[in-house]
């Protein structure tokens, strides 16, 4: 799971920013919460709002930025074709409308759950070039916290589990030592359980690859194919199977099965409507997300799924009879619809839109005070009162409106 993500100096975000996947002690849905082995709460879903240009996509880029550049190295060595997106080199941009932020490096730190332990990396990188790095670990069955290493201008300290380990002396200045460590040891059981997070834990959709995109939406596995066709059935549409044909050049084609009258007809997906064509690359990500409890990260799910398939998926996630192996959706969108204390919670409802001197500003409902202090109550109309502009981010301005404190 992913506990907590804070970044500082990275696109529009130039303060320090921290979005937080861990449950609120508010009354509200409680059993609509992930309670993890030793008790702790992690929410289910998280959605951002806000407008056009305010920065919601950046705070999704970011983490996906921290990913892609501890696993590039990872997979340029191991030359694997099927992710040669990763292999180009990462450039993490700063903020850029102050020479101070654009001399500083981007600060990214990261709390994640394997099923063992807790972990918190700490990467800090000028476009390309770790100035520094630390990894600590909290074992989950003993609490034990413990230190795993840490790099700084003096050089890399390996500790605790780690402590055996060897780091090469001429070690790149661009390469993050958990990179180095996924290449050098990737068969040591503490790296694996990292690596194997930021590989197969975290899962996003509309950063990579297209083409590698479209092959991995259509699934040849049966448990995802058969969560999709019930997803489907639940839709009320007509489509009762598909089939993939792999053609060359690592080329598919998808094709429907449609039952109409008890008449059986075949459709290739090119020929399907828009929407249609939208779920088959969607839905196969958010089955695979709760068959194996991967955190799914989606920029505009709206613009993807009509509102009451967002809701219908929204209620999935957050339904523990059915989300059982602690998946997590966190996603941006415009869709008002689902803005209400049916759908969500207040800490599930973020935030994003710029201040005056064009930074991106990110805070959750939960949090949010008016310029009374008071905070928000859990039966308000929070899809009315945000497009009265009263929680700051309102979605027809680009920049926050005059929201009290929280503004700089």
């Amino acid at each position: 799971m992913l506990c907590q993500f804070t970044v500082k100096n990275y696109k529009s975000i130039r303060d320090e920013v921290t979005f937080d996947m861990q449950a609120a002690a508010i009354s509200e849905h409680k059993d609509r919460i992930i309670k993890d082995v030793d008790g702790e709460l992690y929410l289910p879903v998280s959605a951002i709002y806000g407008p056009n240009g305010g920065g919601k996509s950046n705070v999704l880029e970011a983490i996906n930025t921290l990913v892609a550049k501890i696993l590039r190295p990872i997979y340029a060595t191991a030359d694997t074709e099927g992710h040669a997106f990763l292999q180009k080199k990462i450039i993490v941009e700063p903020f850029a409308f102050l020479e101070e932020y654009r001399e500083s490096p981007t600060e990214f730190e990261l709390f994640f759950r394997t099923d063992s332990a807790e972990y918190r990396y700490i990467l800090h990188v000028k476009r390309d070039v770790v100035i520094y790095e630390s990894l600590d670990r909290v074992k989950l069955e003993t609490g034990r916290r413990s230190a795993l290493f840490t790099r700084d201008e003096n050089g890399v300290d390996l500790k605790g589990a780690f402590a055996r380990l060897k780091v090469s002396d001429d070690l790149s200045k661009a390469l993050a030592v958990l990179s180095y460590l996924g290449i050098a040891y990737k068969e040591n059981a503490v790296v694996k359980d990292v690596l194997d997070w930021f590989e197969f834990g975290i899962d996003f959709l509309n950063y990579g690859n297209p083409m590698q995109e479209l092959r991995m939406a259509v699934s040849t596995s049966e448990d995802v194919k058969h969560l999709m066709l019930d997803m489907i059935q639940e839709m009320d549409l007509d489509i009762v199977d598909f089939r993939v044909e792999e053609k060359e050049n690592d080329m598919i084609e998808v094709f429907t099965k449609h039952l109409v009258d008890d008449v059986e007809t075949e459709l290739n997906l090119s020929d399907e409507s828009s929407g249609t064509k939208k779920l088959f690359g969607l839905l196969p990500f958010i089955a695979a997300s709760l068959l194996t409890g991967t955190t799914l990260v989606i920029d505009e799910l709206d613009a993807k799924i009509h509102p009451v398939l967002l809701r219908h998926i929204i209620m999935m996630f957050n339904n523990m009879e059915i989300n059982t192996h602690k998946a997590q959706l966190i996603f941006t969108s415009h869709d008002l619809s689902t803005m209400n204390n049916d759908v969500f919670r207040r800490d599930e409802i973020w935030f994003v839109a710029k201040g005056k001197a064009q930074n991106s500003k990110l805070y959750s409902l939960v949090e949010f005070k008016d310029t009374k202090g008071g905070s928000v109550r859990n039966d308000e109309k929070y899809d009315k009162r945000y497009l009265e502009g009263r929680y700051g981010a309102d979605p027809y301005l680009q920049t926050i409106i005059d929201w009290g404190k929280v503004n700089a």
